[in-house]
């Protein structure tokens, strides 16, 4: 074992976004204040955490213990926090990406005039000391101490928007991890301590579980995996993060696919690597030849398979992410239970692949909402020429996501194939099915991504095709998500339903009403001229009026009224609710025209005629069918009376690349982040090493490996 070095800066790194949280509290009344000591502690807690990676990098450990504060029947256990290379790979990792997504969440909360920014800013600042808090953590007591605080942390940006639906997804969020997840990492501490006497993490795993029952042991493994699983997204433990995409697009990008989950893949890492070791994981036997290492990878190939399966029906941007985040950390849980030096390699280097493309890609669905209220795939034809660097980046983060060379994916997954065909050929021939996952996944991301990418760029808003799997019927259907010039959508019908079987017939009705009219019109016409036949005229032949009654112009010319009641053309077509059409259930980052924080702008009460014009609005607008597991959400609790998705009267407009560089798509405060992190995931793909990542990596393999399964 590695001598450590005491060192303050591990608890420095914790500190610093806890002592910004309360300067940010203190800061509310200026709203630049507060966000400068934002910028401030997010710049001094990636300084800290990188003044340490040099001598990490040489095989230092820097340690910080505040004392045995829970003696027992082994070693005292200490609250202790440990700068190793494991741990310098998650926090290197988190500080860096918290600078972009401070700068991010600026533009995008100020876009939106989002509320209760102060209380955003500061969970997020909270959020962060936990995550350094895991990744520094030297026990399993210490890491399940701030595993319990980033769930509590995370809560009010989950429910940030306050409506029912956020704060059921922030109940849900805290019931899985911390009273689901949270549990089962305590109740495995505790095996492991009365198994081992000893909860500190060993490089290779504590040496006394080895010897531990057998039967035992296998149980504290999946008391903690499964536990550190919860956050990870594994199925069907999963459902958490779908529903928790409610929160502002910066929580969704860096905590969900950054801090939240990433704590959760690396709560599992330290697991197999510092607490059991990679060997004793392979060599834990179950029935018919498994492994605990070959059940892990097992429920990490099925989770990746089944979450790519589902993010092919989703038409709304940021849930299609949300399961494709539970596929990609799939791959992390997989390559963990790969025994050998590629597997392991491959899933760690796939952690920071990962956050950079997933990062990128929630960051492109925040602008795109922000600039366009856009939320919806089936709403974003031709969107690539009104926003083309945020749909670039997007491009490019999604290849990397399936494994396009010299993208970021594909260093991680290569590595990953490659350690489950040498684990094929000299342990178990089970890995060439994981093998199999890792491919047939791959195709997958194409599947689900292809469609946004092609949408964006090769489809025109008045001839969309409407994709078979995001919900439309199969082969599709042309379509116009174009706005009216009345304010309402053009093809009223066809755009709001989503496909239904009763569009034909709803056609056939209107043409029938226009014959019908026509008709009326006619002999109207003729009675005008022909004073003797207007007795003839059958008065039962024109609906809900008389003949005389029959609208007409200034020349005496009959103009029929086509609307069954006065309506007010500047403003959208009224729609009767009758259960055919889609509502837009799930407003993801809305601009809540209710709740506290907008007493000073809309008055201290909402005035009930504004809520419900604001619920008109949210019916009128053209929101593609909504997905099955939304339909038990009551829509009047989401009105916007500004949230209209898809193009303008006339489709987008066009801006020019030089354009977009100049300001016209977007702020820079959105954008900028966008690209740096795109910049990310494209070096990570094409100099992984000298980045730092992969060096680390390294390291940390060879130092958790058997002799005689060290590096090829």
């Amino acid at each position: 074992m590695i001598e450590a070095t005491p060192d303050i800066r591990p608890l420095l790194a914790v500190l610093v976004s806890f002592v910004a949280a309360f300067l940010i509290v203190a800061s509310y009344r200026s709203p630049n204040v507060r966000e400068g000591w934002t910028l401030v502690a997010s710049l001094a807690k990636f300084g800290i955490v990188a003044s340490m990676l040099p001598a990490v990098l040489d095989g230092a450990v820097f340690e910080w213990s505040a004392g045995a504060f829970l003696p027992g029947i082994g070693a005292p256990i200490e609250f202790a926090l440990r700068a190793d290379a494991l741990g310098m790979l998650f926090a290197f990792l988190a500080s860096g990406l918290w600078i972009i997504t401070s700068f991010y969440s600026i533009g995008y909360m100020r876009g939106l005039d989002e509320p209760n920014q102060t209380r955003y800013f500061a969970a997020f600042a909270v959020s962060l000391a936990a995550t350094m808090g895991i990744a520094f953590a030297g026990n399993l007591v210490t890491i399940f101490v701030f595993y319990e605080i980033l769930s509590i942390a995370t809560y009010p940006l989950v429910a940030h928007d306050e409506t029912a639906e956020a704060r059921s997804a922030g109940r849900k969020y805290l019931a899985y991890t911390m009273f689901g997840g949270g549990v089962l990492v305590l109740a495995g501490t505790a095996l492991v301590y009365l198994l081992a006497g000893n909860v500190n993490f060993t490089a290779g795993g504590i040496a006394e579980l080895a010897n531990a029952d057998p039967g035992l042991a296998m149980l504290a493994f999946f008391l903690l995996a499964i536990g550190f699983g919860v956050k990870a997204g594994i199925m069907p433990l999963h459902q958490w993060l779908p529903e928790a995409m409610v929160a502002p697009t910066p929580v969704s990008g860096l905590l969900h696919a950054v801090a939240v989950v990433k704590s959760g893949a690396f709560g599992v890492s330290r697991v197999v690597l510092d607490v059991f070791g990679p060997e004793l994981v392979y060599n834990l036997s179950l029935p018919f030849g498994f492994t605990a290492g070959l059940v892990l990878s097992t429920i990490g190939a099925i989770t990746l398979t089944a979450a790519s399966l589902i993010a092919l029906r989703k038409d709304h941007l940021k849930r299609r992410l949300a399961y494709s985040t539970i596929s990609q950390l799939s791959y992390i849980i997989l390559g963990l239970g790969l025994f050998g030096w590629y597997g392991l390699v491959g899933a760690l280097l796939h952690i920071p692949a990962h956050a950079f493309m997933k990062l990128t890609l929630f960051f492109c669905a925040g602008n795109i909402h922000v600039s366009t209220h856009t939320d919806y795939i089936s709403q974003m034809a031709g969107i690539g020429k009104r926003m083309p660097l945020t749909m670039g980046a997007f491009t490019i983060a999604s290849l990397g996501m399936a494994g396009i060379p010299l993208l970021a994916g594909f260093v991680s997954k290569y590595y990953m194939l490659i350690g489950g065909v040498r684990m094929g050929m000299n342990f178990t021939p089970v890995a060439y099915y994981l093998v199999g996952a890792l491919l047939l996944s791959g195709v997958l991301n194409i599947a689900y991504f292809w469609p946004v990418i092609y949408t964006a760029f090769f489809e025109a808003e008045d001839a969309h095709d409407a994709k078979p799997l995001v919900d439309f019927p199969l082969g599709g259907e042309s379509r116009s998500i174009v706005a009216a010039t009345d304010g309402g959508r053009g093809d009223d019908h066809a755009a709001t339903d989503g496909g239904h079987k009763d569009d034909e017939s709803e056609s056939d009705d209107d043409e029938e009403s226009a014959d019908d009219v026509d008709d009326i019109v006619a002999d109207a016409g003729d009675a005008d001229d022909s004073p003797s036949d207007a007795e003839g005229v059958d008065e039962s032949d024109i609906p809900d009026a008389d003949l005389d009654d029959l609208p007409t112009d200034e020349e005496g010319v009959v103009r029929p009224d086509f609307a069954a009641s006065e309506r007010d053309f500047s403003e959208p077509a009224e729609r009767v609710d009758t259960g055919d059409y889609a509502v837009d259930q799930r407003p993801s980052d809305a601009d809540v025209p209710f709740g506290p924080g907008r007493g000073g702008e809309r008055g201290e009460t909402a005035d009930a005629d504004e809520a419900d014009r604001a619920v008109d609005d949210a019916r009128a607008s053209d929101a593609p069918q909504r997905d099955a597991e939304d339909d038990a959400h009551d829509a009047d609790t989401h009105g916007d009376d500004h949230h209209h998705g898809g193009p303008p009267a006339g489709g987008w407009e066009h801006i020019a690349g030089l354009d977009a560089l100049r300001g016209r798509e977007s702020t820079w405060f959105t954008l900028g982040p966008i690209l740096a992190s795109m910049t990310l995931a494209v070096l990570l793909g094409v100099i992984p090493y000298e980045m730092g990542f992969l060096e680390l990596i390294e390291l940390i393999v060879d130092t958790r490996l058997p002799e005689g399964v060290v590096r090829p």
